[in-house]
């Protein structure tokens, strides 16, 4: 039998990822540069098998900043962009796993509970700029990595994505 937390943080999920934490608009077509696909286990999309984002449309969403110490640079950062977890909802997406994959085809897994339990940040500013692609950019899934030493592991820093250009959810 699960447990009542379990059971409250698998609705508190399943309600944010349908749309009922944050509030979906239909999603519009992308007018720039698609930086970003997400494929897979989608119910909002606005091509006919993903939803594709270009940065005008990220930049829409709630913008949230935050410092942290990363394992790649030697001094703190300041991170902007969406939360993970607003981008999953403004495409609607349901499952359980987010394969990540860079414009390098580096892949990583993430347990979509991650979005919730933690403030990842789909990023697109570093320090204030735009992230470009030579460095890290223009997307980068990072954690807040100095708000808990459980994230301060290579389990965290692995599931960390930079240059990131599609997530398929499974």
């Amino acid at each position: 039998m699960a447990s009542v937390p379990r059971v409250m943080a698998s609705v508190l999920t399943l309600a944010v990822l349908l749309g009922l934490g944050l509030p979906v608009a239909a999603l519009e077509p992308a007018q720039g540069k698609v930086i970003l696909t997400i494929s897979g286990q989608v119910a909002e999309k606005n091509t006919p098998t993903a939803a594709v984002f270009d940065l005008t449309m990220l930049q829409k969403l709630p913008q949230h900043s935050f410092t942290t110490m990363t394992p790649w640079d030697k001094q703190p950062i300041k991170f902007t962009g969406p939360l993970l977890r607003d981008v999953l909802a403004a495409a609607r997406a349901t499952g359980s796993t987010i394969k990540a994959v860079a414009l390098n085809d580096y892949q990583t897994s993430i347990p979509l509970e991650d979005a919730q339990k933690f403030d990842v940040l789909l990023a697109h500013q570093m320090n204030g700029s735009a992230i470009p692609v030579k460095t890290k950019g223009p997307l980068f899934i990072v954690y807040p990595y100095d708000t808990s030493a459980e994230l301060r592991s290579s389990v965290y820093y692995e599931r960390s994505a930079w240059q990131l250009k599609s997530m398929t959810i499974d």
